[in-house]
């Protein structure tokens, strides 16, 4: 350790920086290799500073250690002596995996052997200044020198930084004299104009007419899948991907690959059908599909059907309707059972590589990660051959043996089970077949056989990457690249189909679409649009990081559409009957109520006015309180674009002493003294219900033990459904079809439920306004 220590000391590495390195293993026995290898060029006291600086930055931003040895050479050889050179001799290695790297080709990408005179800066530098002379003597020392010293190293690029600067300020001072007191004045900071209010409305309506990621809030598509995203490699460049691994054949099957897509960015979205989408799909869909779209890709709808057991006709019907609803179509709709005779081939062809075998170990001896070592792991290619077949032909009990594959996943998990035996007829091929591919072995192969350039999942499914990359490599197919991203999680909700199951079972929610849940079969339920489901993904991010999410971020965006989207009505959810004593019983007057009070451009609907109308029972108080501004015995309210003002004359209350009628007199707002609120009513109104929705739990993380002790059945917030029988509302929602939205004045946003019938109409609120109505 010691003589590492003054072996890093010897090339300039500091103290600090020398006791750092050696705790890293990997970092300081590459460096000791690239040190040692230098001084057998120049002796133990040969390698100065700077080349000791170029060895320190290579191997530091080295990722295939194979190349560790050429490029130490190069710089030890001094044909690599600039950082800008090292730069550019990183990426020729990583550009080019396979041997033999050509010398020339190396040479010429990175300078080695051009030398930059000082007469060549002198010259570029002086043609640069010269090209910008008349903004230079009238912006003076505010002219941006950046612009100089870029154009300048663009004509050199391989001169050295520094003796450019150095250059530049040298014939800037020559030609503009020093720098005098003006010129040390700070710039003032340009006014950033203001957007037109009307502006910013039309955008908004455009995220909500479009329903099209790229539109919202100003931002491109790819701005919004931030993060790592960016640094996607392009298609074909797949080993320019950390960990991506690199065999003989690679090159030759990205070539193929490269012919077959033409370079084209090819995703997937490949959910099991068996349960409905939730919440942190939305954000898979929006990545696959938005990524695609973002690099004019395809994305392809694959169905994961490899579990017969648990598969259903109605899940693949909804699923697919779940991502035409967010806004994407799929290139093509595929499933993995496409490929099952493609598969079962791969397998035999995995058997005769000798990676793969017949084991009869037993579910239960699988499980868990100290799993056995299995005693049929050896067994002759030639027999575990003549028993895939019969497992095939169904000549062994469910159980009795599994297909394995001979190798470690990243988990330290042994062998992983490729196929097990289901005696389960599955929805599309029926009984052709009883041994059915596990996740492990088919997820890859069918992004191999797709082409798909990009395999996004989530976090979880980063343990199985080294099997993806051994699998394909294994059999001498394509292999794309798996990306993982952190998975969105919300609070006070659950998503695991085993746990919504649970809730439909015991009777606490309907069904997958109850309007509680975050399925998205329920948020559409509810009447959350899908282009605010967009841009929530959007708003999230996609990062390598878990993201917990509360509820609230998500109801903002579906506001933000609302707010732009769903046409006015007035509903009152606890009526309280109130009688115009100084109108007549033949009064009926047409109100006009814009749709958009904010853009009465976008139209306007009538409410009939007469000598009945209707109030929330909240907005009126028998006994006056401080704060309190709207109606009372002693204090009038406007009612909302009618143009009227009422004053109560008299109170009238049932047996039980409750307030069930007003007698009330009414004048025109114009010649009224103005009052402190004004409230919205119904006239002629039609009866509907209301189911209003809290949340469904009362903590935060209901699956957390530690939270909530008792599971999260007994979390249940006994609150969470109220429904509203005779709730009344004004006839301009009279002939509106299922998933329709309104704002309800004062109330909230609501969706007509697919239970309504003519009828009776029924309304989901969607979510509550911003504001708290007791406030208006």
């Amino acid at each position: 350790m010691a003589d590492t220590f003054t072996l890093f000391t010897s090339i300039g590495l500091s103290e600090q920086k020398a006791k750092e390195t050696l705790k890293n293993e990997t970092l300081s026995s590459a460096l000791k290799d690239a040190i040692i290898q230098a001084q057998r060029i120049h002796g133990a006291s040969g390698v100065d500073k700077a080349m000791g600086t170029l060895l320190y930055s290579m191997v530091s931003r080295l990722k295939d250690i194979k190349r560790l040895a050429f490029l130490t050479d190069s710089i030890a050889q001094r044909k690599v002596c600039t950082e800008l050179q090292l730069a550019a001799a990183l990426d020729f290695v990583k550009s080019h995996p396979q041997d033999p790297i050509s010398q020339k080709e190396f040479d010429e990408v990175c300078g080695v052997g051009i030398v930059i005179t000082p007469e060549q800066i002198e010259e570029a530098v002086e043609s640069v200044v010269k090209k910008h002379k008349e903004q230079l003597l009238m912006e003076r020392y505010r002219f941006n020198m950046g612009l100089l010293m870029g154009e300048a190293r663009s004509a050199l690029k391989w001169a050295d930084g520094k003796v450019i600067k150095n250059e530049v300020d040298m014939q800037v001072l020559h030609l503009l004299g020093p720098k005098t007191e003006a010129d040390l004045e700070k710039k003032p900071k340009p006014q950033k104009a203001k957007v037109a209010e009307n502006d910013v409305k039309a955008k908004k309506e455009e995220v909500a007419v479009n329903g099209d990621i790229a539109s919202g809030e100003g931002k491109s598509l790819m701005e919004q899948l931030r993060g790592e995203a960016l640094k996607f490699h392009k298609p074909g460049e797949n080993y320019t991907t950390e960990g991506y691994v690199v065999t003989p054949k690679t090159m030759e099957l990205l070539k193929k690959h490269t012919e077959i897509t033409g370079g084209q960015i090819r995703t997937r979205f490949p959910p099991e059908p068996n349960g409905i989408l939730h919440i942190g799909h939305a954000k898979a869909i929006n990545f696959n599909f938005g990524y695609a779209k973002a690099n004019n890709g395809i994305c392809f709808l694959r169905y994961d059907d490899t579990n017969p057991e648990k598969e259903e006709e109605k899940y693949f019907t909804a699923i697919r309707d779940m991502v035409e609803w967010l806004g994407y179509k799929p290139f093509a709709v595929t499933h993995a059972s496409d490929n099952f005779q493609k598969l079962y081939l791969l397998a035999v062809d995995l058997i005769r590589r000798g990676l793969a075998y017949v084991c009869h170990q037993r579910g239960e001896e699988l499980k868990g990660h100290n799993v056995p070592p299995s005693p049929w792991r050896d067994r002759p290619v030639e027999e575990s051959l003549v028993l895939f077949e019969r497992m095939k032909k169904g000549l062994f009990a469910e159980g009795e043996a599994t297909l394995r594959m001979k190798m470690v996943m990243e988990d330290g998990k042994m062998d992983p089970v490729a196929y097990r035996i289901k005696y389960t007829a599955h929805h599309r091929t029926g009984d052709e077949w009883c041994i059915y591919p596990t996740y492990d072995y088919t997820h890859c192969l069918c992004d191999s056989i797709e082409n798909i350039t990009h395999s996004l999942c989530t976090k979880e499914f980063q343990a199985r990457r080294s099997s993806y990359y051994w699998l394909c490599n294994a059999l001498d197919v394509y292999c794309p690249v798996q990306w993982e991203y952190g998975r969105l999680n919300l609070t006070y909700t659950v998503v695991s189909k085993r746990k919504i199951i649970k809730l439909v079972e015991t009777g606490v929610v309907r069904d997958w679409d109850d309007p509680r849940l975050f399925t998205l079969t329920a948020l559409r339920r509810r009447g959350f649009p899908p282009e605010a489901i967009n841009n929530f993904c959007a708003r999230v991010g996609v990062t390598v990081s878990q993201t917990t999410t509360e509820p609230h971020l998500l109801e903002s965006c579906v506001r933000d559409v609302l707010n732009d989207a769903a046409p006015r009505a007035m509903a009152v959810l606890e009526p309280l009957k109130v009688t115009i004593t100084n109108l007549s019983e033949s009064t009926k007057l047409d109100v006009r109520v814009p749709d958009f009070p904010a853009n009465e451009a976008k139209g306007s609907h009538t409410v009939p006015f007469t000598r009945t109308i209707f109030i929330e029972q909240t907005d009126f108080r028998e006994v006056m309180e401080k704060g309190y501004k709207r109606l009372t015995p002693e204090q009038p309210v406007g009612l909302r674009h009618a143009g009227y003002v009422i004053s109560v004359q008299k109170v009238i209350k049932d047996s039980q002493g409750k307030v069930v009628e007003l007698e009330v007199t009414c004048c025109s707002s114009d010649t009224a003294e103005k009052p402190k609120a004004f409230i919205h009513w119904v006239s002629q109104p039609l009866m509907c219900e209301v189911r209003l929705y809290e949340r469904l739990f009362q903590h935060k993380h209901p699956e957390d033990p530690s939270e909530v002790p008792n599971g999260f059945l007994s979390d249940i917030n006994p609150d969470s459904l109220q429904v509203i029988s005779s709730a009344l509302v004004d006839t301009s929602v009279k002939g509106a079809k299922v998933f329709d939205k309104f704002q309800f004045e004062r109330v909230g946003y609501f969706s007509l439920d697919p239970d309504s019938s003519a009828n009776k109409l029924i309304f989901n609120r969607t979510v509550t306004l911003k504001e708290d109505p007791g406030k208006i």
